[in-house]
């Protein structure tokens, strides 16, 4: 199944994800790394934070919350020695997702992406990173 599903919005956890495990659905999420926003500084200036209207339409209403979690990705990080993006992918693996789509543009994010298979989180940094979220209205492909 192609979600959208990261750890900014994680609507499909109550029924969705669920049912397709029990299935044996694979889960193959879209946004896996909140274009961008998991991965940067929330005020960060880039291209794509002054360009992507359909990041700015799911991910703006939530921001307050969000930022929160976006800190805790930053502190594991650097404590762990890592990106923020291994953290984010090593996230998404542990809790059963088989392939998420990432938007590698650059060789450099493809070597995180790979290199987030080595990053193992415990179950206490799991719940430390999942512990701040709220739920967020419902939005999809856009």
């Amino acid at each position: 199944m192609q979600n959208h599903y990261n750890m900014l919005y994680r609507e499909d956890e109550r029924e969705m994800i669920p049912f397709c495990q029990d299935m044996g659905v694979a889960l193959v999420p879209y946004s896996s790394l909140a274009a961008g926003r998991i991965v940067r500084d929330w005020t960060a200036d880039t291209a794509r934070s002054k360009t992507d209207q359909i990041a700015h339409a799911k991910y703006d209403a939530t921001e307050e919350q969000d930022r929160a979690i976006v800190a805790r990705v930053a502190e594991l990080a650097e404590q762990k020695g890592v990106s923020r993006a291994q953290i984010a992918l090593a996230w998404l693996w542990q809790k059963g997702i088989h392939s998420p789509i990432v938007e590698v543009t650059k060789e450099k994010y493809l070597d995180d992406f790979m290199g987030a298979f080595d990053v193992i989180l415990s179950a206490d940094e799991i719940a430390y990173l999942d512990d701040l979220y709220q739920p967020h209205n419902i939005v999809g492909a856009l």
